[in-house]
C-alpha cells in the first residue's frame, strides 16, 4: 500500500519550545547561512521508533524552516559497527520519507581534522594523555557527591603529551595502555567535566578507514566539533544530553572551529510493553528471543514497517506527541490508534476466514459461480469496487457457529437466519460432525431473492458474516502479532527477559482469503472486514501468501480517552 498521506500534523506548523528557540535565532540574526539539522546515528544496530521521533523533528524542523538536515553515521567505535547497519538506517530513513540530498557524512570523514584539534589542545595545556587504567579513571573520577581525584598524569609537559599522543597515532602502544584526556576540572559538579577522555587507543578494522588508525575519538569529542564542520545550527539531543552540553561548549570554546552551533535537547520517545535500549534489541536478536531485526514485533523501524504500520501513520504519531523537556511514556495503544486511524482512511477492504469451517448451500445450483459487486473502501468511493466469487461450497469462520447459541449470540446456528456480505441471507438447516464429535460442515439453505444482502419482504436479521468462495479461495499463512512483552513496564518486574510475552504471536497456518490477495504485493495492507488489518509479509510464496497483522480493528485507546482517561 502506498503511502497516501499528503497532508497530517507532521506537515503542519508547530509550536513547542525547539521552534521558538528557532525563531528566536533567526530574528537575531544568527543564522545568516540558513537553518541546519542533523540526524547523527551510530551504526551500531538498526533504528527503532524511539529514532523514528528524533528523525521526524530534525528533517521536519528543516523542512519546515526551509534549511537541511544532514545525515551523518557517528562511525567512532568500529568494534561495534557494520556496512549492514549504515544500509539499514538510510533504507528507515528514506522510507520515513525524509531524504538528505547530497548531505551524507561521517565522522570518518573529519577524522584528520579532530586530531589536529586534539593535538591543538595539547599544545594550549587543555589536555594529556592518561597513563591510568580504564577502571582507575573511573574509580579516581569521583561520584556526585566526592570531587575527583586528578590523574597522577595531569600536568605533564605539553612537549611529553604531544610525543606521547603521535606515538598513539602511530600505533606503538597496546590498546588501553594510554588515553587523551582534555584537562577541565577534576572537582566540577558536572561529572561529565571531570576530564573526559578524548581518545583511546583501538585497533580495530573501521569500515571506511581500513587500519589507517589506531585511535578513534569518543563521541563527546567528536560530536560537537563534527556540528561545527558542517554548520549546524541547532544540534537536537534527547535529553540524556543535557549534561553533556557544557562539555559541548567547553569544546567549542576552546578549539578554533568554523561555526558555533547550539544545542537543545528534548525528551525521548519511551512506550508501554516496549524495551527501546540498543543493547537490549541486540539481545533479544542475537538470543533468539525474536526472528531478527525486522521481526514483526520489534519496535524496529524495518520491525514496523515488516508489520505493515505505515510510514505516513509514523510521522502522525511523532508529531502528536511532540516535544518535551521532560521524560515520560507513551502508552503502546496510541501509536496503535494513529496507525488504526491511518489505515481506515487509505486500506481497501478484503475477506479472509482465519479460522474455517464450511458451510454447503443444499438449494444452490452445483457448479454455478456468481461474481458479486464488493466495496473496497467505504469511506474512498473513488477506490471502486471488486468481483467477489460465490458458490455452493463456502467457509465462514469458526466462531461464527454456535450449536447452542450464548444469550446475545447473534450469528449463525441451527435454525437461525444470517447474512453474507454482498451475498444472501442463509439459514443453517444440519451440523455435520466427525467421530470426535467436531462440527466439520454446516448445511445451510440461501434466499434466492435476497442478493445483495436485503429480504425482499423487509425481515430483519442480527448479524451479517464475512466468507469465502471453497473453490475460489486462496489458501494463507496469517500471522497474529501482540505485544513482546506483557506488562507495560517490562523492568518493573527486576527481569525484563521474565516479562517476555509466550503468546506474542501466533500463526495460524489454514487461512483461506479472497482471489484478490492473491497477488497483493510485499507490504501491502488491506483490511480483513471483521478482522483487523493485515500486511504481506517477504516469506509470502506464489499461491501461498503470508500476511501479518498489524493492528485489530478495536480501538481500546480511542475508547479510554472517550471515557476521560
Amino acid at each position: 500500500m502506498a503511502d497516501t498521506a499528503a497532508v497530517s500534523p507532521a506537515d503542519a506548523p508547530a509550536r513547542d519550545f525547539i521552534r521558538d528557540a528557532i525563531r528566536q535565532d533567526i530574528a537575531a540574526g544568527k543564522t545568516a547561512g540558513g537553518v541546519v539539522t542533523r540526524f547523527p546515528p551510530e551504526p551500531n544496530g538498526y533504528l527503532h521508533i524511539g529514532h523514528a521521533k528524533s528523525i521526524c523533528l530534525n528533517f521536519g524542523l528543516a523542512r519546515e524552516f526551509n534549511g537541511r538536515c544532514h545525515l551523518r553515521f557517528d562511525d567512532t567505535n568500529p568494534a561495534k559497527e557494520e556496512q549492514e547497519y549504515i544500509d539499514s538506517i538510510q533504507a528507515d530513513v528514506r522510507w520515513l520519507g525524509f531524504d538528505w540530498g547530497t548531505h551524507l557524512y561521517y565522522a570518518s570523514d573529519y577524522f584528520e581534522q579532530l586530531y589536529a584539534w586534539a593535538e591543538h589542545l595539547v599544545t594550549t595545556g587543555h589536555a594529556y594523555v592518561d597513563d591510568q587504567t580504564a577502571a582507575e579513571i573511573r574509580e579516581n573520577r569521583g561520584t556526585l557527591t566526592e570531587a575527583g581525584r586528578p590523574s597522577p598524569f595531569r600536568d605533564r609537559p605539553a612537549a611529553e603529551n604531544l610525543d606521547f599522543l603521535r606515538r598513539m597515532r602511530a600505533g606503538e602502544f597496546a590498546d588501553g595502555a594510554r588515553v587523551l584526556r582534555a584537562r577541565i576540572d577534576m572537582a566540577s559538579g558536572n561529572i561529565n567535566l571531570r576530564d573526559p577522555v578524548l581518545y583511546r587507543i583501538l585497533r580495530a578494522r573501521h569500515p571506511r578507514t581500513g587500519d589507517t588508525w589506531y585511535l578513534y575519538p569518543t563521541y563527546d569529542f567528536a560530536h560537537g566539533q563534527s556540528d561545527a564542520i558542517e554548520g549546524i545550527t541547532h544540534s537536537i539531543c534527547t535529553l540524556e544530553f543535557e549534561d553533556h552540553r557544557p562539555l559541548y561548549d567547553w569544546f567549542l570554546a576552546h578549539l578554533p572551529v568554523p561555526s558555533q552551533p547550539r544545542q537543545i535537547e528534548f525528551a525521548r520517545l519511551n512506550l508501554t510493553h516496549t524495551v527501546l535500549s540498543k543493547r537490549r534489541l541486540i539481545q533479544l536478536v542475537r538470543d533468539g528471543h525474536v526472528r531478527g531485526w525486522d521481526d514483526p514485533r520489534m519496535p524496529t523501524i524495518s520491525g514496523i514497517r515488516r508489520r505493515g504500520y505505515p510510514a505516513g501513520a509514523i510521522r502522525d504519531f511523532c508529531a502528536r506527541i511532540g516535544v518535551a523537556k521532560a521524560n515520560s511514556t507513551v502508552e503502546i495503544q496510541y501509536l496503535e490508534h494513529c496507525v488504526r486511524e491511518y489505515l481506515n482512511a487509505a486500506a481497501l477492504r478484503r475477506m479472509a476466514v482465519l479460522d474455517p469451517i464450511k458451510v454447503v448451500i443444499e438449494n444452490y445450483p452445483e457448479g454455478q459461480v456468481e461474481e458479486l459487486e464488493a466495496v473496497n473502501n467505504p469511506n474512498d468511493a473513488a477506490a471502486g469496487t471488486r468481483k467477489v466469487p460465490f458458490g455452493r461450497e463456502l467457509y465462514i469462520e469458526r466462531d461464527d457457529f454456535m450449536e447452542t447459541p450464548a444469550p446475545k449470540f447473534f450469528r449463525l446456528a441451527p435454525g437461525r437466519e444470517v447474512r453474507l456480505r454482498y451475498a444472501y441471507l442463509v439459514t443453517c438447516k444440519e451440523v455435520v460432525k466427525d467421530a470426535a464429535g467436531e462440527v466439520t460442515e454446516l448445511v445451510c439453505t440461501y434466499d434466492p431473492a435476497s442478493r445483495g444482502g436485503n429480504a425482499p419482504d423487509g425481515r430483519k436479521v442480527k448479524a451479517t458474516l464475512h466468507w469465502i468462495s471453497a473453490a475460489r479461495g486462496v489458501p494463507a499463512e496469517v500471522r497474529l502479532y501482540d505485544h513482546l512483552f506483557r506488562s507495560p513496564d517490562p523492568d518493573a518486574g527486576g527481569d525484563w527477559l521474565a516479562d517476555l510475552n509466550p503468546d506474542s504471536v501466533k500463526v495460524l497456518a489454514g487461512a483461506v482469503v479472497e482471489p484478490a490477495l492473491a497477488e497483493a504485493r510485499v507490504g501491502e495492507v488491506t483490511q480483513f472486514e471483521r478482522q483487523g488489518y493485515f500486511c504481506v509479509d517477504p516469506d509470502s510464496t506464489p499461491g501461498k501468501p503470508v500476511f501479518n497483522r498489524s493492528v485489530g480493528l478495536r480501538d481500546t485507546w480511542a475508547k479510554v480517552q472517550a471515557r476521560g482517561g
